[in-house]
């Protein structure tokens, strides 16, 4: 995704967290609370050419409910489609089940693991989502090879209804990236931001555009003045627009400096020739030599 792996995501506040699996789980309805879910920081080691290599979820948590663990939950964000992206996952979904079997003795039973891939893009996922769609089996063995299959969310594809369920951040989010495929004019909500800075950090990652980070420090200058103390993605892209409407001016009035360098630049040289060419006339001229 491109967060350094000190920086939290938006999806590690369980508000937000929660809020994605049971609207993608679960169809909205409030089954996973925020108090069910647990940390859980999945880090696996594989070894590869003769070296030790880690791996690493983007955010993983347990869903515990009293003193059952139900479930070892996953995400991760995708803003490009990733053509093994099936191998990526049971590596991380294998990784999870094997670190169960290694504490089966503190385990009361294992449980199953999810993993959601969130993928932002504007065009449809357009590889494989199991094992079998993405090796290439010899018929005669294919019935011995189990297939994996992976869940990838398409944010962009989004219906209203879904988006509508959301109750954290993430549903400005979702809203974002719907209108963004749609290619209309984009009407930003008026919900406040939660956790602003994730939520700025992950815009500018997803969209890759610097300026959803630049102007959190100067909206938070004008905190005061906005409802609730919280900024909204209107003042966010009015600040946005802003800065590209000013940096549009500059780079006009930078073309137009150019213009008239090389404008002077030429009729300098211009100037330069036309002297040289009198020079050159009264030279000949004394010399009574024609041209």
């Amino acid at each position: 995704m491109g967060l350094d792996a000190n920086e939290k995501f938006l999806a590690d506040y369980n508000d937000v967290f929660s809020d994605i699996m049971n609207v993608f789980l679960f169809g909205g309805k409030q089954v996973i609370k925020e108090d069910q879910l647990e940390n859980s920081k999945d880090r696996s080691q594989y070894k590869a050419g003769g070296e030790l290599h880690q791996q690493e979820r983007d955010v993983s948590k347990i869903y515990n409910d009293k003193e059952m663990r139900i479930a070892f939950l996953g995400i991760e964000h995708q803003n490009k489609a990733e053509e093994y992206m099936p191998l990526r996952v049971i590596s991380y979904d294998g990784s999870s089940y094997r670190s169960q079997l290694l504490k089966s003795e503190d385990m009361k039973k294992p449980y199953p693991v999810i993993t959601l891939v969130l993928y932002f893009g504007t065009t449809h996922w357009r590889y494989g989502k199991s094992l079998y769609e993405v090796l290439d089996i010899p018929a005669d063995i294919k019935d011995y090879v189990s297939d994996y299959k992976i869940n990838v969310i398409e944010v962009a594809f989004l219906n209203q209804k879904q988006i509508d369920m959301f109750q954290s951040d993430f549903k400005i989010i979702a809203d974002f990236f719907v209108q963004k495929r749609k290619c209309e004019d984009y009407i930003p909500l008026d919900d406040p931001i939660i956790h602003e800075d994730e939520f700025l950090k992950m815009m500018e990652i997803m969209v890759g555009d610097k300026r959803y980070s630049q102007v959190l420090d100067e909206l938070n200058k004008e905190r005061d003045k906005l409802k609730e103390g919280r900024i909204s993605m209107c003042e966010v892209y009015d600040k946005i627009e802003g800065r590209g409407i000013q940096k549009g001016i500059q780079m006009e009035r930078a073309n137009t400096e150019k213009e008239r360098i090389r404008a002077d630049s030429e009729k300098k040289r211009a100037d330069k020739i036309e002297k040289e060419n009198e020079r050159l006339k009264k030279l000949l001229a004394k010399n009574n030599i024609s041209y």
